[in-house]
């Protein structure tokens, strides 16, 4: 059975950090229709002033963010003592777990192209240790398609395996169409499945998904996916679909109201980071 678009999410203009502009897609509206992705920024501008204030440092517990910079540079450092930079075409994977502290910094490039998504973790790993891994190019496997190519940032496709995600199975592809191409991928009928339209339009079976919009599909064994009368590149993300209650207060995704209360009042009492060792 062939999957179909089940609802559309058009980004809205918004600020963050220290007043970084940008397009904010999933947010605590879309949680249970887009579970187990909470939330999704997308990165597109040719102007600095829009994104090189950066995110000062900040706090999350519950969550995994996971960083594509297609195009700029982003800067990480973190309180597990983690230094790294990710360029054009490269992923950060932060678990933030029990606890950590981290900061972005978006240097000035000629075009800064990309997102973060935030994946939520289950119930039972909530707590796990912090870590970071960055996903460099030389990781990442380029899979040439008949008009196009697939990235590779994650899972596995079609027997090729890529960085494997710790706690939820997760397919992640970044897919560049030729005009008015096309691409079949098959799927797991249980699986969790959203695309989105990074750059150009793009029909999601026979629908139209206009750019910088995510669409969650509908259960089924494939999809197809076709650019318009542009070049078009969509991210696809597989993932289990989580079922689990959610407590969300800014940069920290538990469970309960306890929960999250408890998150915070650890941070008021310097009790926040209970686990520092490196990845």
């Amino acid at each position: 059975m062939e999957r179909k678009v089940r609802q559309q999410v058009k980004g809205y203009r918004t600020q963050d950090g220290a007043g970084v502009n940008l397009v904010r897609v999933l947010a605590n509206r879309t949680v249970h229709e887009y579970d187990p992705i909470l939330m999704l920024d997308s990165f597109d501008s040719t102007n600095p002033d829009d994104y090189t204030a950066g995110f000062p440092l900040h706090p999350h517990r519950g969550i995994e963010t996971i960083s594509y910079i297609y195009h700029g540079k982003m800067v990480h450092r973190d309180s597990l003592g983690n230094e790294d930079a990710i360029s054009d075409g490269e992923v950060q994977w932060m678990t933030a777990g029990s606890g950590i502290l981290h900061e972005e910094q978006l240097p000035a490039s000629e075009r800064m192209l990309g997102v973060q998504l935030w994946l939520n973790l289950p119930a039972r790993d909530k707590m796990t240790n912090p870590a970071y891994r960055s996903i460099k190019r030389h990781e990442i496997e380029e899979i040439m398609l008949e008009n196009g190519k697939l990235r590779l940032l994650a899972g596995e496709y079609e027997g090729r395996k890529g960085f494997q995600s710790s706690y939820l199975p997760l397919d992640y592809y970044d897919i560049h169409l030729n005009a008015n191409s096309s691409i079949v991928i098959k799927t797991e009928r249980e699986r969790s499945i959203m695309i989105f339209t990074l750059s150009g339009d793009a029909y999601i079976g026979d629908e139209l998904v206009y750019e910088k919009t995510a669409a969650k599909l509908t259960e089924g064994d494939f999809v197809t996916i076709k650019a318009g009368h542009e070049n078009a590149q969509v991210l696809f993300v597989s993932s289990r679909k989580l079922n689990e209650p959610i407590a969300w207060g800014g940069p920290i995704v538990m469970n309960t109201r306890e929960e999250l209360q408890k998150a915070f009042d650890d941070l008021e009492r310097g009790t926040f980071l209970q686990k520092e060792i490196s990845y």
